[in-house]
C-alpha cells in the first residue's frame, strides 16, 4: 500500500493512495402545527439548486469538511440552507450503500431533530433554491426527493416515533400549561395513529410526572379542561423506575 507523506505546519500528514468514499450529513427535521383538532407533523426539506438533482426536493445536507466534526457539520449545512440554527440533533444512521449518490460513492450520516412550530424564519441559501415545511403521512404525498431521502427521511421518522416512548423532550412542544387533549393530540400527531382517549389519561395519570396546574382552558364548545404542567423531576423519577413510556 502507497503512502503519500507531506510536510503540514509543524507535523507530517500522510494521505493513502486507495479510492476513498465522501462523507455527508443529511438533516430530518421534524416539527408539528395546526389547530388541535388537526395537528400536523411536517418536515423541513430545502430544493436542490445545483446538479445532481437540481430542482428536486431533498433533506438539508451537504459534505462534511475537513477536520469537521459530524454534528457540528449537521448544524451549519442545515443552517446556509434553511435558515434554521438552534435545533437539538440526534444521529440516527450511517448508509453508504454504493450508487446512492451519481457523484461517486458517498456515505452520509443521518440526523433528526424535532422543533416547536414558531421562532424559525426560513432563509436558504448556497445551493438551496427555496424551503419549506412538508406534512408527513398526510393524504397529499410528499413530493419524489433527491437522491436516497425518502429512505432516509423514513429512517429519521423511525427514530423519531421510539424517542417518543423513551424521552419526554416533545413535552417541550407543549406550553408551559397544556390540556391533556392537547397533550393527546400531540402524542397522536408525532406516532403517526390514534390514540384511545379513556387509556390514554390513565396511563398519563399513572405515570405521574405530570402536576395539575390550579387553572382550565375551554376547548372549543366542550366544557372548561382541566390544566396541567410538566414535572422534569417527576419524569427522571419514572425513568429510574421504569423503561419507556406506554404510548
Amino acid at each position: 500500500m502507497a503512502v503519500t507523506a507531506a510536510r503540514q505546519g509543524a507535523g507530517t500528514r500522510r494521505t493513502y493512495e486507495w479510492p476513498r468514499p465522501a462523507l455527508t450529513v443529511d438533516v430530518a427535521l421534524f416539527t408539528v402545527r395546526g389547530r388541535l383538532s388537526d395537528l400536523r407533523l411536517q418536515v423541513l426539506l430545502m430544493r436542490r439548486g445545483e446538479k445532481p438533482f437540481a430542482g428536486r426536493w431533498a433533506l438539508p445536507g451537504g459534505f462534511v469538511r475537513e477536520d469537521e466534526d459530524l454534528a457540528d457539520a449537521a448544524r451549519r449545512e442545515l443552517a446556509e440552507e434553511t435558515g434554521v440554527s438552534g435545533a437539538v440533533l440526534e444521529q440516527v444512521a450511517a448508509v453508504g450503500t454504493p450508487g446512492r449518490d451519481p457523484r461517486g460513492h458517498v456515505v452520509t450520516v443521518v440526523y433528526a431533530g424535532l422543533v416547536p412550530p414558531e421562532g424559525h424564519r426560513l432563509e436558504p441559501s448556497g445551493d438551496s433554491r427555496a424551503a419549506r415545511w412538508w406534512d408527513v403521512g398526510r393524504p397529499d404525498p410528499l413530493p419524489e426527493l433527491a437522491f436516497d431521502h425518502g429512505e432516509l427521511l423514513g429512517m429519521a421518522l423511525s427514530h423519531l416515533r421510539r424517542r417518543l416512548t423513551e424521552s419526554p423532550v416533545w413535552l417541550e412542544l407543549l406550553p408551559r400549561e397544556f390540556t391533556l387533549s392537547e397533550l393527546q393530540a400531540l402524542v397522536e400527531a408525532l406516532a403517526g395513529r390514534p390514540v384511545d382517549r379513556r387509556n390514554f389519561r390513565r396511563k398519563v395519570q399513572e405515570l405521574g410526572f405530570l402536576e395539575p396546574a390550579g387553572g382550565e382552558r375551554r376547548e372549543g364548545a366542550h366544557r372548561p379542561a382541566q390544566l396541567y404542567r410538566y414535572v422534569p423531576e417527576k419524569f427522571t423519577e419514572h425513568a429510574a423506575r421504569a423503561r419507556g413510556l406506554p404510548f
